[in-house]
């Protein structure tokens, strides 16, 4: 087992899988009328962080490895919006909002490390 795998395996990988956790708790109490908009958007881009990050790891390059973390990125920023406005439109409370992004940045911030040492 590379030591890369062993960092995503530990790391990001959890804290992804974490982040994926808290946003299905969080948009369980969401308005029905949203679950075919803003939760399944939002679940979506929560899974495609780590599905990305999982994905990257097993491809054959480290140059395929920081485009999947790339992409993965971009759904960070995907859930950042969501999460915004579903705290502007009070389906969530700004301490829900703060914790999600918390976790949302630190996984962020794993990912970034992780891609400047490949």
């Amino acid at each position: 087992m590379n030591k890369r795998w062993e960092y995503v395996n530990l790391k990001v990988r959890q804290k992804s899988m974490d982040l994926i956790d808290e946003i299905y708790l969080l948009t369980k109490k969401f308005p029905k009328d949203e679950m075919f908009g803003l939760t399944s958007q939002i679940r979506r881009a929560a899974s495609s962080i780590a599905l990305n990050i999982w994905e990257g790891n097993w491809r054959s390059s480290d140059k395929e490895f920081k485009r999947f973390l790339d992409i993965a990125n971009g759904s960070c920023v995907e859930v950042e919006i969501a999460i915004r406005i579903s705290a502007r439109q009070s389906y969530i409370e700004e301490s829900q909002k703060d914790h999600i992004l918390q976790l949302l940045y630190e996984v962020r911030r794993m990912m970034s490390g992780l891609s400047w040492s490949l």
